[in-house]
């Protein structure tokens, strides 16, 4: 039977740190609390790459409602939880630990959010402060900063930098997904990277072709994205080349109108079919319509009509 529409679904998560615990206990309390579904997944509490969990943030709807059954079942750190929550907030999903006074769709638990975030600041404040004094007291002692087997271009030092770094990128588009990954499985791999990066640089979001590729392709070594996006983009002839991206664009923004389809096109400073720089409504529609006609899903919206 299906929820009615005034009681959000609810979609549990489970994790353990080791292969020979068991969900059971996770699972019972989610069970009871009304998950109509429940993931399980298998990782350290210390990292951030849970594939999983990753894919039911991707997948979770709005209204929905991630459920865990405490905080440190879902995040490492307070910093993380948040990220993890205004990713959910953009997707308009909410976030619940039942063991914790946390529920966004609750004032109650907005606030108890507010105070994890004011937390989190002071946290990170002082390790900044302590940071700081740390590098001033080794100084006045006399000794150098920085990791002195770095300066000795010790092998081991340089393979655990490598690694602490590749780590922290890793962390970084995790957190950021979100933002772009969305456009990149629209597009790709129908379209070039160029047009992909063109897209996203249009919403504000500067990348290169080379950068945009090692990060999916980083996201696709840790089975968080699908191997198919890192295909070549077939050769399409010019008109069908520009009939797709601007499918494309439609697909990534439902919301928009073929003005403002035509306008970022503009932006883009792509070409019309006769060659020219300023795209009308019709223009844009007759694109649209050529593009569904070959099967590709493009929105319908009142805001199609000229």
């Amino acid at each position: 039977m299906a929820p009615s529409p005034s009681r959000k679904r609810l979609i549990g998560y489970a994790r353990v740190s080791t292969e020979d615990q068991v969900h059971d206990a996770q699972l019972d309390e989610l069970r009871a609390a009304g998950c109509a579904e429940i993931h399980q997944e298998h990782g350290s509490g210390a990292s951030r790459a849970r594939p999983v969990l990753a894919r039911v943030i991707r997948e979770i709807r709005p209204g929905e409602v991630l459920v865990v059954v405490r905080l440190d079942r879902l995040a490492r750190s307070v910093s993380h939880l948040l990220e993890v929550i205004e990713t959910l907030e953009a997707k308009r999903a909410h976030f619940r630990s039942l063991r914790d006074p946390i529920d966004t769709s609750t004032p109650q638990g907005m606030f108890s959010l507010q105070v994890l975030g004011a937390v989190a600041q002071l946290e990170r404040s002082l390790i900044s402060e302590r940071t700081k004094a740390g590098i001033k007291a080794a100084k006045a002692r006399g000794k150098k900063p920085g990791n002195p087997g770095m300066r000795e271009r010790q092998p081991e030092a340089i393979r655990k930098i490598a690694v602490a770094r590749e780590k922290i990128y890793l962390d970084e588009l995790i957190a950021g997904a979100g933002q772009w990954m969305p456009t990149v499985r629209r597009m790709r791999p129908q379209h070039p990277w160029e047009d992909v990066v063109r897209v996203l640089a249009d919403s504000g979001q500067p990348w290169t072709v080379a950068r945009l590729r090692r990060a999916v392709g980083k996201l696709v070594s840790q089975h968080m994205a699908d191997p198919a996006l890192l295909r070549p983009a077939p050769r399409k002839n010019p008109e069908d080349r520009l009939m797709t991206l601007i499918a494309g664009i439609a697909m990534t923004d439902p919301s928009l109108s073929l003005r403002d389809i035509g306008a970022q096109l503009e932006r883009m400073r792509e070409r019309t079919p006769r060659g020219g720089l300023t795209w009308s409504a019709s223009s844009v529609k007759k694109q649209l319509d050529r593009a569904r006609k070959v099967g590709l899903a493009v929105p319908m919206s009142p805001q199609d009509e000229v």
